[in-house]
């Protein structure tokens, strides 16, 4: 008789630690994997599908981003005002120089769960376009 259990996180078994990611010449989709994977606690032991078992997760240089190919002005990034007609598009080049932490955030959403969980998840997700940040006090790990 196995009378093994699977483990089952709670959200109070976590002390969510910071980390610290500088985006200046990093490739837009690998760079939103880790931080994905991050946020989600997905390197953990510990990791548990249905509860928020990630980190947070600070992102520098976002305006310095790269893209590969043409990506600059052939991404279209899409939004509809829900009116006849309403749908309007951007290039990626367009929210770079509007709205750059826009970029990332889009790309991060993209790769978490469709449900109520990912809007906590992206919570902890901070993204500031130069080098300076207002979190020096929580101890940031760096990941290159």
């Amino acid at each position: 008789m196995n009378t093994q259990r699977t483990f089952q996180a709670k959200s109070t078994d976590f002390t969510p630690q910071w980390f610290h990611v500088d985006a200046k010449d990093q490739v837009l989709g690998r760079l939103s994997t880790k931080i994905a994977n991050i946020l989600r606690g997905k390197g953990k032991n510990t990791f548990t599908p249905h509860v928020d078992c990630g980190d947070f997760v600070v992102v520098t240089n976002v305006d310095k981003i790269k893209l590969t190919g043409n990506k600059w002005s052939d991404k279209l990034y899409y939004r509809h005002s829900h009116h006849i007609g309403g749908i309007k598009s951007s290039s990626a080049q367009h929210i770079r120089q509007t709205h750059p932490d826009r970029l990332i955030y889009h790309a991060v959403r993209g790769m978490l769960p469709k449900n109520k969980l990912s809007g906590k998840l992206l919570t902890k997700l901070k993204l500031y376009a130069g080098e300076t940040h207002p979190h020096q006090a929580q101890n940031l790990k760096t990941i290159s």
